[in-house]
């Protein structure tokens, strides 16, 4: 059941949501102890977005009962997500809307990691990039394009030609020197990218990444909360290897993190 402020949500409540988009979100992986490995930094993105979306202060204390209202009676490892949006968002008006609520779903959680992707580069640029924001048609119309021509999923190119982040989730590249290379482009902050960065005792930079550079890489994955960290086993046609043992100690650093509870 999704609520809205802990309250069963109608589709009432959902419409608004539906018909404009305007709204903001964090998607959060509740392992089987009730702990949430980043649960700190989901707050801080959730208080951010917040203020740049709605112009709102929001309460993660009222946030984390809200979840925990939600996982009331629920077991084993889930994903839930966390959509801030005022039920009375109007088109022709949004700039009155300034209310937001907490909507709370849970779904079940996949295996961790899942299997290698195989990701085809698509020309396209997110809006407001640093915000996680539910207006998703370019990433799912990228995603579902790449998914037709027998790709799992998209890996995106900006119009400068560098290499920025996938349909949802951040990208990272690893050199033959076993260096770890995040892309330096427009991108959306993520949480387990950060996590991988303050614990893995690997190398890392920050660099602009062409799509030739991309394919020449010794090894790719992808973060994100529900995946850890996911092999990227080819970029269009080029195939990747997906064994690379930066891969694996990046993936144990990102396991071995303490969750926190809620």
């Amino acid at each position: 059941m999704a609520t809205l402020d802990e309250k069963p949500v109608t589709s009432d409540d959902l419409l608004p949501l539906a018909l404009t988009g305007l709204g903001h979100f964090t998607s959060m992986r509740v392992d089987a102890d009730r702990t949430i490995r980043g649960l700190s930094l989901h707050m801080e993105r959730l208080v951010r977005d917040c203020k740049i979306v709605w112009g709102a202060q929001l309460d993660t204390g009222r946030v984390r009962d809200h979840v925990r209202a939600a996982l009331e009676g629920r077991d084993g490892p889930c994903v839930v997500r966390v959509t801030v949006y005022d039920p009375t968002v109007e088109m022709a008006h949004p700039a009155d809307a300034n209310q937001p609520g907490v909507l709370v779903t849970v779904r079940p959680s996949g295996a961790m990691p899942p299997p290698p992707l195989r990701a085809q580069s698509v020309e396209y640029e997110r809006d407001l990039p640093q915000v996680k924001h539910s207006g998703l048609f370019g990433a799912l119309h990228a995603r579902r394009t790449a998914q037709l021509n027998g790709f799992d999923d998209a890996l995106f190119v900006g119009r400068d030609g560098f290499v920025s982040e996938g349909g949802t989730w951040n990208v990272g590249f690893i050199e033959s020197t076993g260096t770890v290379v995040w892309p330096k482009a427009p991108v959306l902050p993520g949480v387990t990218m950060a996590l991988v960065q303050q614990h893995a005792g690997t190398a890392h930079r920050t660099a602009t990444v062409t799509l030739d550079q991309a394919k020449t890489m010794v090894a790719a994955f992808a973060t994100n909360t529900s995946i850890g960290v996911r092999a990227l086993a080819a970029i269009d046609e080029t195939d990747l290897p997906t064994d690379h043992p930066v891969l694996t100690e990046l993936r144990e650093a990102y396991l071995s993190i303490p969750g926190e509870t809620l």
